[in-house]
């Protein structure tokens, strides 16, 4: 008789069959089912994109970047315009444009001392545009005194002791990380021009001689205090947004002081040039001052606002 396989050997191969069978299938499910979820995931990914490019905000920035330079300047100056005809509209008192002009400016400085506090570093700050803006604050804050001793007085001495603390914490706290080689603009020819032109062009009051040629002084520097922080972020290449958020913050406090000094000149038809002081080459030296100081800004804000549409985290800046 044959010998005929056991029940046990002939059992062995169909187990065997069996698992591999359900290895397989179970492969087969995993398979499909990552399969699914990554195309799922894909697709949900590339809607996201899509939205976002298609977004208004987008298709907005993509039809600005298409036009030529000359039609976004006059846009610029449209939406400037506009900008202006709702603030003569809205507020009556025009006092407030300089006191939101110096609420600006203070925000900008706490945005600065959270960063020097939570980060540790100074990095991206020019120390030479702070003490330029200590100095002129110190000057106008004595001014003030002398003459006024209102409401401005006040923020203008709370700005004055955060920018002392920013000086103080660049200059010693964090010193290891300030990068002195890109902050490289010379104070001498802001300083000395300003002084000069405080000395020559001033406003004709009956303040004493001495405090108005200090408050012209602290309008000139005031107008050209933050070219050492353009400088910085020229020569870094890259700006870090706390520091962009700042610069940005002062673009829009120069806005406002100067929408206070258009409205004024506009309702006024003129007369009010001579509220602040007679003397034709100062009323033409203190407007050109407040005008360059918001061209220079306004050139920053341009690009500020360029890259946040863009969805850039950093900065870029152009290249001169």
């Amino acid at each position: 008789m044959p010998n005929c396989p056991s029940k046990r050997s002939h059992s062995l191969p169909l187990t065997t069959h069996w698992k591999k069978t359900q290895h397989n299938f179970c492969f087969f499910v995993c398979f499909s089912v990552s399969l699914s979820i990554s195309i799922r995931s894909r697709a949900v990914l590339a809607d996201t994109m899509g939205r976002r490019r298609s977004s208004p905000v987008n298709v907005l920035f993509q039809w600005v970047r298409s036009l030529s330079m000359k039609v976004k300047v006059f846009l610029g100056a449209l939406l400037a315009l506009c900008a202006l005809l709702a603030l003569r509209f809205s507020v009556r008192d025009h006092k407030y444009f300089f006191i939101a002009s110096e609420v600006v400016h203070v925000l900008g400085i706490i945005v600065l001392i959270y960063k020097l506090t939570t980060q540790k570093t100074c990095s991206g700050l020019s120390l030479k545009t702070q003490e330029l803006t200590a100095l002129f604050l110190a000057v106008r804050l004595f001014c003030s005194t002398m003459m006024e001793g209102d409401i401005h007085t006040v923020l203008d001495f709370l700005t004055l002791m955060a920018t002392a603390w920013v000086v103080y914490m660049i200059r010693f706290k964090l010193k290891s990380t300030y990068i002195k080689e890109l902050d490289n603009f010379r104070l001498h020819y802001l300083v000395v021009p300003s002084a000069v032109l405080g000395v020559l062009i001033h406003p004709y009051t009956l303040n004493h001689h001495f405090t108005r040629i200090l408050w012209a002084f602290g309008a000139y520097m005031e107008a050209v205090s933050v070219l050492p922080q353009l400088r910085l972020m020229q020569n870094a290449k890259m700006i870090e947004s706390f520091t962009s958020h700042y610069v940005f913050a002062l673009g829009i406090s120069r806005f406002f002081a100067c929408a206070h000094w258009i409205i004024q000149i506009y309702e006024t038809k003129g007369t009010y040039i001579y509220y602040i002081g007679s003397g034709y080459f100062w009323i033409l030296s203190a407007f050109l001052s407040e005008m360059v100081q918001t061209f220079i800004l306004a050139d920053f804000c341009y690009y500020y606002i360029k890259s946040k549409m863009a969805g850039q985290l950093i900065m870029r800046m152009p290249p001169v």
